[in-house]
């Protein structure tokens, strides 16, 4: 393995650790609906748990009511239910074949709970992001202790690794700060 690879795979392990933030951070319920609120809701589908958008069309109806179309009218009740014993405190009423979902707007105290959630969210992926440079570091002086690499391509390399980190933690800080502009917006 040389130093390049080393770099390459410390910045894809990182992407990954990106990745795990946004897909964390889109899970978070701000001011406004979002049909990736109810990924986590599983239903009942004929004997398996089955996540809420493998069994109906979900869609925003308007500012504030997510709609929940069974693909299936038997579905309807078992959706409903799913819903309101998910914990995220959803109240669905069923219009004909259409389940309204309307998100009840937040407290300022909900509003904290969740900044406090997005950034300790931030700060786990933040570790992740440092503890990878420091794996990426230790390939390197390995690569130099069996004498694959030179002492100059060590710093190098580290130098890479350094700004890569710093970028990668820039983003985290980006996303996080955008998350809690959504959830302070009314």
């Amino acid at each position: 393995m040389s130093t390049a690879e080393v770099r390459q795979t410390a910045e894809h392990k990182m992407q990954q650790s990106l990745e795990a933030l946004k897909n964390s951070l889109s899970r978070v319920r701000t001011g406004r609906p979002n049909p990736q609120l109810l990924d986590t809701v599983h239903v009942d589908y004929y004997g398996s748990m089955l996540p809420l958008s493998q069994v109906a069309n979900l869609s925003l109806l308007d500012a504030r009511t997510i709609g929940v179309a069974p693909w299936e009218k038997s579905m309807g009740a078992k959706i409903e239910k799913a819903i309101r014993e998910s914990d995220l405190g959803l109240n669905p009423s069923s219009q004909g074949d259409m389940i309204r979902v309307p998100m009840p707007p937040m407290t300022e105290e909900r509003r904290k709970e969740l900044t406090k959630v997005v950034r300790t969210d931030g700060e786990a992926a933040k570790i992740a992001i440092r503890n990878l440079r420091r794996d990426a570091n230790e390939s390197v002086k390995k690569l130099v202790k069996d004498k694959l690499a030179s002492e100059d391509d060590e710093r190098r390399a580290q130098d890479d690794v350094q700004k890569l980190t710093d970028r990668m933690i820039n983003e985290v800080d980006r996303l996080v700060a955008a998350k809690e502009q959504d959830i302070m917006e009314v």
